[in-house]
C-alpha cells in the first residue's frame, strides 16, 4: 500500500428537510386540522480515528464527501427520516487543518476519537407545530436549514516511540530491520527510503514503535531535500535515535548539522531525550571506534552507542536504553495529563461552589 501523509479532501453537510403543510381529511371529519410533518435532520461530516490504518491513501482518489439532505416532512404528521451521516475514517495521529493550511481544527491521538466537522440542517417545521388556539388552521411552514460546506486539509504525525534520525544513508533502514520485523529498501545510495516505515520492536517481553523517516539534509526544516514534511512525524515520539555513518569523512559535523535542523524546526525535537548510534562498526577496528566515540563526545553529552545493523552488534543493549527512555517519557506524561485534568476538576468544582443565586 502507498504511503500517504497529507492530503485535500472537500465536505459538505446535508441540509436539512422542508417542513410540510397538510390538512388532515377524512369523510366524516369536517375540521380535521393541520396535519404537516416536520423535515428530517440533514446528515453530519464526522471525521474518527481507527487502528489498522496508517496512511491516507484512500482520500487520494476520492476527495469530495457529501452527506445526504434530511426528508422532506409529510402529511398525517410524519417527519422526514434523517440524511445519513458521512464517517470518514482515517489512521491514529492525524490532525484537521483549515482550507488555508495555517488552523488546527483537531487533533485526533486515540482511537474511537471522533470530531464533528459539519452539522447537518436542521428540519423544517410543519404546519402542525404552528397551531394554536388562536390559529388552528396555519398555512405557515419553515424550509431546513442549510448545509454546510468547506475544504480540509489532514496530515498524519505518525505514533511512534522512537524517531530514527540521521543523515542519507546513515543505516537507518537497516537498522530498522534488524530490530524489527519491518522490510524497509536497502541499498548504498542516498535517499533509498522515501516515505516513512514503522517497526515495532520488542525487547525483554515489551514492545515499542520505531518510525525511519528518510534522510534529511541540510536545510531540511525549509523543506530542502524531502524537506521538514517528514519531521512532523517525530514530532510524537518519546525519544529519538540518531544514527551516524561510523565510516563518514566528518561525524561530529553530521552530528551538529542534524540538530541545527531539529533546532530550526522546533516543535521541542531538540529538547527530547536522544541517543546516538554509531553505525556501521563492522568495517572499523575498534580503536577507531573508541577515538570516534571520544570525538562525539566533544560536540554531545548524549548517550553514544556503537551498534552495527549489519551484523546486530550492540543493537540488543541499545534497544534496552531506547525502552528505558520511552517508558519514562511515557510515565511523565501520564502524571502531567492526570495533573492537567485534576486542576480541571478542581477549577470546574470552584465554579460550582462560587454560585449563588440572585
Amino acid at each position: 500500500m502507498k504511503f500517504l501523509d497529507q492530503c485535500k479532501i472537500y465536505i459538505k453537510s446535508g441540509a436539512g428537510g422542508v417542513g410540510c403543510m397538510s390538512f388532515r381529511r377524512e369523510k366524516y371529519i369536517e375540521f380535521g386540522g393541520p396535519d404537516g410533518g416536520n423535515g428530517g435532520r440533514g446528515g453530519h461530516i464526522i471525521i474518527e480515528a481507527v487502528e489498522g490504518l496508517n496512511t491516507l491513501i484512500d482520500y487520494r482518489y476520492k476527495q469530495h464527501f457529501k452527506a445526504s439532505r434530511g426528508m422532506h416532512g409529510m402529511g398525517g404528521n410524519r417527519t422526514g427520516a434523517k440524511g445519513q451521516d458521512i464517517i470518514l475514517p482515517v489512521p491514529i495521529g492525524t490532525q484537521i487543518f483549515d482550507e488555508n493550511d495555517d488552523v488546527m481544527l483537531a487533533d485526533l491521538t486515540e482511537a474511537g476519537q471522533t470530531v464533528l466537522m459539519l452539522e447537518g440542517g436542521n428540519g423544517g417545521r410543519g404546519n402542525t407545530s404552528f397551531k394554536s388556539s388562536v390559529n388552528q388552521a396555519p398555512r405557515q411552514t419553515t424550509d431546513g436549514g442549510p448545509a454546510e460546506e468547506m475544504w480540509i486539509w489532514m496530515q498524519l504525525k505518525l505514533m511512534a516511540d522512537t524517531g530514527l534520525v540521521g543523515l542519507p544513508n546513515a543505516g537507518k533502514s537497516t537498522f530498522l530491520s534488524a530490530a524489527s520485523r519491518a522490510k524497509p529498501k536497502i541499498a548504498d545510495y542516498p535517499f533509498t527510503t522515501l516515505k516513512p516505515q514503522l517497526g515495532v520492536v520488542y525487547v525483554d517481553k515489551k514492545e515499542f514503535v520505531v518510525a525511519d523517516i528518510p534522510g534529511l539534509i541540510k536545510g531540511a526544516h525549509e523543506g530542502h531535500g524531502l524537506g521538514d514534511r517528514f519531521l512532523g512525524h517525530v514530532e510524537r515520539c518519546a525519544t529519538i535515535l540518531h544514527v551516524i555513518d561510523a565510516t563518514g569523512e566528518d561525524i561530529a559535523s553530521a552530528y551538529t548539522t542534524i540538530r541545527k535542523e531539529l533546532e530550526e524546526y522546533g516543535e521541542g525535537l531538540a529538547d527530547k531525550k536522544e541517543i546516538i548510534a554509531l553505525n556501521k562498526i563492522d568495517a572499523l577496528d575498534d580503536e577507531l571506534v573508541e577515538m570516534l566515540t571520544e570525538e562525539l563526545r566533544s560536540v554531545t553529552d548524549a548517550p553514544i552507542m556503537p551498534i552495527s545493523g549489519v551484523t546486530g552488534a550492540g543493537v540488543e543493549p541499545l534497544l534496552r536504553a531506547l525502552l528505558q527512555n520511552v517508558e519514562e517519557v511515557r510515565a511523565q506524561e501520564k502524571i502531567e495529563q492526570q495533573k492537567a485534568q485534576s486542576e480541571l476538576s478542581d477549577e470546574e468544582f470552584e465554579e460550582e461552589s462560587s454560585w449563588s443565586p440572585v
